[in-house]
């Protein structure tokens, strides 16, 4: 089951990551802690944040992504730059941007990853998400 988007307080929102995190390299552990916590750029479209290591995805495939989705749903909202961080005995990613793209505190936010990339999604949204996958598995390849 999806994890739902929580306040953290001063009108800022998170959402705990731990396994979608290690399934797309976003953190880097080794003998059980933590090694590698990554920067990651957040872009908003309606009912799509997409979440990138700002370190290990070039430019160029990041406008690449950015551009097929706000050519899909015709939107593009401020996003920013966050880090993926330790809560608890896991790991969560503020979400800049998430209000303008249309979620809220208590929100599920199904989560889709590959090398690099995590993208938070509604329910419902499965085309983009799986285009936006195929592309970031074809820049990797």
């Amino acid at each position: 089951m999806p994890n739902t988007i929580k306040s953290t307080g001063a009108d800022a929102v998170a959402l705990q990551i731990t396994r979608e995190a290690r399934s797309a390299g976003l953190v880097d552990e080794r003998d059980g802690q933590a090694k590698r916590l990554a920067p990651v750029s957040i872009f908003g479209f309606d009912g799509l944040l997409l979440l990138l290591d700002r370190e290990r995805v070039a430019d160029r495939q990041i406008a690449e992504l950015v551009t097929v989705a706000a050519a899909d749903t015709e939107t593009a909202y401020p996003g920013g730059r966050a880090k993926v961080t330790i809560r608890g005995e896991g790991y969560q990613v503020a979400l800049p941007g998430a209000a303008d793209a249309g979620f809220d505190v208590g929100d599920r936010a199904p989560c889709v990853t590959a090398q690099c990339m995590l993208v938070i999604h509604r329910d419902g949204d499965g085309r983009l998400v799986g285009d936006l996958k195929t592309i970031r598995q074809q820049q990797v390849a």
